[in-house]
C-alpha cells in the first residue's frame, strides 16, 4: 500500500482501458472514485433494426462502467455534459464540416469535457487527481513543470490526442496505463476479473455510432445546401457533388468521374459550393499554418525543428515550426506530404516528448 495515499477521480468509459486504471490506483492504496460522462442522448440515433454499435460513451457503456465500480467496490457517479457536448463538440463537428474542414472531434471532447470540466468536477470533490485510461505519459521536468510524452505502446499512443493539455491541467492528470501495452492491460483487466474484460475497443466517434456522418450531419442541419460543382484544379468543371461535406481532402473513392489519372480531393471551397479535384501531385504541400497553437515549451522566439504529425495515424516527419503572431506558427517540411487537411490537429514533437500543436488552416 503506498505511503501517499490520494484521492482520484477515473474517468470511466465502461472500456477496458479505463476499468483497469482504476483497478490499479485502487490496488495501490488511493481511494478511487468512478465518473462517467453522460455527454450523448442516444434516443436521436436512428439506425434501423436496433444496432448496437462499438462506440464510447453509449447508455450500455455507462452501465458497463457502473458494473466495474461495483465489482471494485468504489463510489461511482454519472454526470450529464450533454448540453456542453452538443454546444462545444457536435456544433463545431457540424461548423467544420459545412466550411469545408474536416474535424477531429475527439481532441475537442479531451479538451473542454475531460480536461476541463470533468477536472473541475474532480476538485470540487477535492480530488487530488484525475486520471483516465489514455496511453501517454506526463513526467515531472525537474524544474516544476509537466513534460507530455508517447505512451509506451507506439501503436496505441494517444499523445496527439492530447496536445491541448496546459501545464496546470498536467498537474493534476494521471495516466497509470501510459508504461503499458494493449496485451499488459488486459492481461490486469483478467487478472482483476473486470466484468469488462474482453470487450471490444471503441472505433467509431461515439455520436456517430455507425460512421455514417454524411447522416448524422444531414439530420443536424439538412441536406441539400451545400450542394454544387466538382472542379477540376484547371477550372473545368467535370460534374456535381450532393455536398461538400461529404468529402475531404486527400479523398480518392466516390468521385465518379471518368479521367485519365486518378483524381483526389485537393480542396474545398464551401463558399462556391465546389469540391476540387486533381491528380496526386496536387496533394502534395511543402508549408502550412496551424492557429491556436498551445505550446509545451516557452514559445519558440526564431523557428524550431522538430517533428511533425499531421493526423492520428501519420508518422511524423521532420519540419521546421516557425512561431507567428496571433497563436499561430508556419510548419515547412523537410519533404513534401501528402494530404494536409484543414481542421485537423497538428502535432510537433521532439523524439516522444510533444512540444505542442494547432489546429491546420
Amino acid at each position: 500500500m503506498t505511503t501517499f495515499k490520494k484521492r482520484i477521480v477515473v474517468a470511466m468509459s465502461g472500456g477496458v482501458d479505463s476499468s483497469v486504471a482504476a483497478a490499479l490506483l485502487k490496488e495501490q492504496g488511493h481511494e478511487v472514485i468512478g465518473m462517467t460522462m453522460q455527454i450523448w442522448d442516444y434516443s436521436k440515433f436512428t439506425a434501423q433494426n436496433g444496432e448496437t454499435f462499438g462506440s464510447c460513451c453509449s447508455l450500455d457503456d455507462v452501465y458497463d462502467a457502473r458494473r466495474v465500480a461495483q465489482a471494485l467496490d468504489i463510489p461511482f457517479y454519472v454526470v450529464n455534459f450533454e448540453k456542453q457536448f452538443q454546444q462545444e463538440v457536435i456544433d463545431d463537428f457540424c461548423d467544420a464540416y459545412f466550411s469545408g474542414r474536416t474535424p477531429n472531434p475527439c481532441v475537442l471532447c479531451n479538451q473542454v469535457l475531460k480536461f476541463d470540466l470533468l477536472l473541475r468536477r474532480a476538485r470540487e470533490l477535492e480530488a487530488d487527481f484525475l486520471a483516465t485510461g489514455h496511453y501517454a505519459v506526463i513526467e515531472q521536468d525537474g524544474q516544476g513543470g509537466q513534460v507530455l510524452r508517447k505512451g509506451q505502446d507506439e501503436s496505441k499512443d494517444q499523445s496527439y490526442f492530447l496536445f491541448t493539455l496546459t501545464q496546470e491541467q498536467m498537474a493534476r492528470v494521471r495516466f497509470p496505463l501510459g508504461s503499458m501495452s494493449k496485451d499488459e492491460v488486459r492481461g490486469h483487466a483478467a487478472r482483476f476479473d473486470l466484468p469488462v474484460a474482453e470487450k471490444a475497443e471503441s472505433q467509431d466517434i461515439c455520436f456517430v455510432p455507425d460512421g455514417d456522418y454524411v447522416r448524422f450531419l444531414e439530420e443536424e442541419r439538412g441536406a441539400g445546401r451545400m450542394d454544387g460543382e466538382i472542379v477540376h484544379v484547371s477550372g473545368k468543371v467535370l460534374g456535381r457533388h450532393r455536398g461538400t461535406y461529404r468529402y475531404t481532402v486527400g479523398q480518392r473513392r466516390g468521385l465518379g468521374i471518368a479521367w485519365p489519372e486518378p483524381l483526389f480531393v485537393v480542396g474545398i471551397d464551401a463558399e462556391k459550393h465546389q469540391v476540387v479535384v486533381g491528380e496526386k501531385v496536387f496533394l502534395e504541400r511543402g508549408t502550412l499554418i496551424v492557429e491556436r497553437c498551445n505550446w509545451h515549451i516557452p514559445v519558440p522566439p526564431q523557428p524550431l525543428r522538430a517533428a511533425c504529425r499531421i493526423r492520428y495515424r501519420h508518422q511524423e516527419v521532420p519540419a521546421v515550426i516557425t512561431p507567428l503572431a496571433d497563436g499561430r506558427a508556419e510548419v515547412h517540411f523537410d519533404e513534401s506530404q501528402l494530404g494536409v487537411t484543414p481542421g485537423q490537429a497538428a502535432v510537433f514533437y521532439d523524439e516522444d516528448r510533444v512540444l505542442g500543436g494547432g489546429w491546420i488552416l
